[in-house]
């Protein structure tokens, strides 16, 4: 299509990308000209588990479309994960223009009911899994002084949904961060 918006030499990461919305995001640049670095744990919707399998499926659909990709199955928890993600991109491509923080998992049940364990584990993927990769690009996007952040947000966030405290608090939580990041950065184009 022409008017397209287009992100060729551009690096793309994008978290969650195995599956939902984090897949779409992932096709979608591709298909305008970025690599595209497809992180993904494989989990189960409640973060248990883990597979490369959802990660390398996307980026075989990328490459059979004639596209750049890779896979990476880092949990966005973990430091050492993230931090080599970063390494490998900065390796592969040498940049890195967007982050999509989409990482995420689901442990619904009413608040009565929620064990604090569920409550801690939705907060640390959806907040702590958007800080950190968020951290580990900053400098790089700094230096570049030119990056893109998009983090995925949920009107849970502002109006609630049963049986989803917790994520709830993460996604709003997540609206408080972007909009100080939008600030800190501008002067460097992030």
């Amino acid at each position: 299509m022409s008017g397209d918006i287009r992100f060729d030499d551009q690096v793309v990461i994008v978290t969650g990308a195995g599956g939902g919305l984090g897949r779409s995001h992932a096709l979608e640049f591709a298909r305008r000209g970025a690599k595209v670095v497809v992180n993904d744990l494989g989990g189960s919707v409640d973060g248990s588990g883990g597979s490369s399998a959802a990660a390398e499926a996307v980026v075989a659909e990328i490459v059979k479309a004639g596209g750049a990709a890779i896979a990476d199955g880092a949990s966005v928890t973990n430091d050492a994960g993230v931090a080599a993600m970063v390494e490998r991109t900065m390796s592969q491509w040498g940049r890195v223009d967007v982050l999509i923080a989409n990482a995420g998992i689901l442990r619904d049940k009413s608040f009565p009911k929620m064990e604090i364990a569920d409550f801690a584990a939705v907060l640390d993927v959806h907040i702590m899994g958007t800080v950190k990769p968020l951290k580990a690009v900053w400098e790089i996007m700094k230096a570049q002084n030119y990056g893109r952040i998009v983090v995925t947000t949920s009107s849970t966030g502002l109006y609630g949904n049963f049986g989803q405290a917790n994520y709830g608090a993460a996604k709003l939580g997540l609206v408080g961060l972007m909009n100080t990041i939008k600030i800190e950065g501008a002067k460097s184009d992030i």
